[in-house]
């Protein structure tokens, strides 16, 4: 009844592909999709890859307590459908985005030969921008020499010989696409625009920076390495120290993955494999160019080959009135990002900022903007004598450079920061605001399913709840004088949740009771649903409780965006439950729980997954909806986006991703028919 995780997200990134190969979606929208496609893979070879390496090889049975459907030739598996799916990025370029582009005037050389005319130009750019960046590297063959290839950097192997002497010798050439770009626009010709990748730039000047040595082969190559920062379980006050020390190796951490240009012979395969401390199952053959999520930066030159911008739609009922906490004082204020502007969530920060009756603000912050609004009004409400206290994760992969330099920044003004919990990361996305009205203390909070990111939330589907449900309040505060205790210890008998499910404390409990509910309708004769909408299902316990529900008759509707450990369809075990995946314009990222049909519902949004991580090594809080319009807006939602029928497919027993057959002349698109029902209620 499971699938393995790995595959399970590697057909996630095939959907995303997918989106990539469809003719109907616009040229740079398809181009932007393979630059997805490309960034995942890489994250999946620096984060997931090394995992897959070092369960392979333990025993059976550890490893199915690990991990379930892992098998000893889980590295060849990935291998032959990563290898599948670059062979479909290929197809795509090579035979529908490249003659895409020239068919709208512009020429991608794309291992393709040269105009004369630009054979100067390429070489003056070469001189002029290029050359300054680059470092060539002579190699012996030795391990553990001086130079070590960084992370997901562009290198070039090249094999050289002397002319007099005939002795070959090996370099490397790095590439400095990131210290510069990666595509230069060339002169135009014959109503022609010109894009020509750095790479080439470089290939075609390889001579001048190797004079009197003749250029026997040029091959380009990357690296990716492990990204895992391992930080010690003792709490420390040199946290923020030590996860530094651990972020400058990242870049030079173990390799996870070799990637070169496919026809290198195979004796300098193994010489670089022998050089860089490369094993067999690490290496991958690849195209010509790598680090092709570099397409998102594709030169568009003002063509109009991007999907119709939605402009957000505004919330006249809060921004009109200029105090937003006027409005939340006559009621809730329910948001689905991008659909919707953002604006009332930087307001809600805004506002605080400099309102003199505002005493306190606490808040959670996982990934912020670089250069955040949200974390520039606590630090001028700092600033303005008010006690700003703000939890900062700084375990936040990839995010953790951007977390600690924000910390510092917060420091300094004033705010109080709480840096983290060993073992647990705190990627629950709430805030609270409280204010002195005279006698009466006041206050505000806000729980998001996403981070306080006015980027992403550009981009992100995600539903913000405002609010001053006096329950709901308490029960944050609660929470964040828990975050502040310098005992960090998880005591379940102190802290009692009621409105909010937070994990380490009652979240299991009270979803296997919702599920449990279901069960019993059913029993009763009565209907029984769970509809869950969330990125990842990968924890088996629940998993086996919705084949439980599924066993008993409950119908089972989840919408996984990415990794699902869950196999539908089973006979006898999951034959109730349906999973679909979106991919569409926006990343699918809202958590969302409906169990039950109607106004008897129970509904709840948050910021977990039903991972391992979220439910058992993180703190993650989700909130029962109770207003009865938040409940119906939110079980409406649900509503449209399982009727597509045009961008989401339906996960089979087999791991194949079934497009939905239409009844209907006209497709159902979710992602514009949430727009549509917003708007029409605005």
């Amino acid at each position: 009844m499971f699938y393995n995780r790995d595959l399970s997200w590697l057909g996630f990134n095939l959907r995303v592909l997918q989106e990539a190969g469809d003719a109907k979606v616009p040229l740079y929208e398809r181009i932007k999709f393979l630059s997805i496609f490309s960034s995942n893979l890489d994250e999946f070879f620096r984060v997931r890859y090394p995992a897959v390496i070092a369960l392979s090889k333990l025993d059976r049975k550890t490893r199915m307590q690990v991990s379930f459907g892992s098998t000893e030739d889980m590295p060849e598996k990935i291998h032959n459908e990563i290898n599948r799916q670059l062979d479909i990025f290929g197809s795509i370029l090579n035979d529908e985005i490249i003659p895409g582009l020239k068919e709208n005037g512009i020429i991608f050389y794309y291992k393709s030969a040269i105009r004369p005319e630009h054979i100067p130009e390429i070489r003056e750019l070469f001189l002029s921008q290029v050359l300054s960046f680059i470092q060539p590297i002579f190699l012996d063959g030795k391990q553990h020499q001086n130079f070590l290839p960084e992370n997901n950097q562009l290198y070039f192997a090249v094999t050289l010989k002397e002319h007099d002497q005939g002795i070959l010798k090996q370099a490397i050439v790095n590439i400095p696409s990131s210290k510069l770009q990666r595509f230069f626009i060339l002169t135009p010709y014959d109503n022609f625009e010109y894009v020509i990748f750095i790479d080439d730039i470089i290939r075609e000047n390889m001579g001048l920076i190797f004079p009197g040595l003749g250029i026997i082969s040029t091959f380009s190559i990357k690296f990716n390495r492990d990204a895992e920062v391992h930080i010690s379980d003792e709490y420390s006050r040199n946290l923020l120290s030590r996860i530094e020390k651990q972020l400058k190796k990242r870049d030079f951490g173990a390799p996870s993955r070799f990637l070169y240009e496919s026809g290198m012979p195979r004796n300098l395969q193994l010489f670089l494999a022998s050089a860089f401390a490369v094993k067999y199952e690490e290496m991958y053959s690849g195209g010509r160019y790598h680090n092709l999520n570099d397409l998102s930066t594709f030169p568009n030159f003002n063509k109009n080959l991007l999907y119709d911008k939605w402009k957000p739609l505004s919330s006249l009922n809060v921004m009109d009135s200029g105090d937003i906490f006027n409005v939340l004082n006559k009621q809730d204020v329910l948001l689905h990002i991008p659909y919707q502007s953002y604006n009332p969530v930087l307001s809600f920060f805004n506002q605080a900022a400099v309102d003199m009756e505002v005493t306190d603000i606490f808040i959670t912050l996982y990934r912020v903007a670089a250069e955040s609004h949200i974390v520039n009004a606590l630090i001028s409400a700092a600033k303005n004598g008010k006690n700003v206290i703000a939890f900062i994760e700084l375990k936040a992969r990839f995010d953790e450079a951007n977390n600690i330099k924000w910390s510092r920044v917060m420091k300094e003004a004033g705010v109080k920061i709480i840096y983290g919990i060993p073992d647990i990361k705190v990627h629950s996305k709430v805030a609270l605001i409280k204010k002195k009205k005279g006698i009466e203390t006041l206050s505000y909070a806000i729980l998001s399913t996403g981070n306080f990111n006015e980027i992403t939330a550009q981009f992100y589907t995600d539903h913000v709840l405002l609010t001053t449900d006096p329950f709901i309040i308490k029960e944050l505060l609660q929470l964040f004088k828990f975050l502040q205790k310098k005992d960090k210890s998880l005591d379940n008998n102190k802290l009692k949740f009621d409105k909010l499910l937070v994990s380490q404390f009652n979240m299991n409990d009270r979803l296997e009771h919702y599920i449990n509910n279901e069960i019993e309708k059913v029993k009763l004769g009565q209907e029984g649903k769970i509809s869950i909408k969330v990125n990842n299902l990968e924890e088996p316990y629940f998993i086996t409780l919705l084949s439980k529900a599924s066993q008993a008759g409950v119908k089972v509707n989840l919408i996984i965006r990415s990794v699902c450990c869950l196999m539908p369809g089973v006979p006898e075990l999951s034959e109730n439950i349906t999973i679909k995946r979106i991919v569409d314009r926006y990343l699918e990222h809202t958590r969302l729980f409906i169990f039950g049909v109607g106004d008897t519902a129970e509904v709840i949004m948050g910021s977990a997954d039903l991972m391992n991580r979220n439910l058992y090594n993180r703190i993650e809080v989700c909130v029962a909806i109770k207003n009865p319009e938040c409940k119906k807006e939110l079980i409406d939602y649900f509503g449209i986006q399982w009727a597509d029928n045009d961008k989401a497919v339906v996960l089979m027993p087999n791991l194949e991703q079934k497009r939905i057959e239409r009844m209907e002349e006209e497709p159902i698109n979710a992602q514009h028919s949430i727009y549509t029902y917003l708007q029409n209620k605005a």
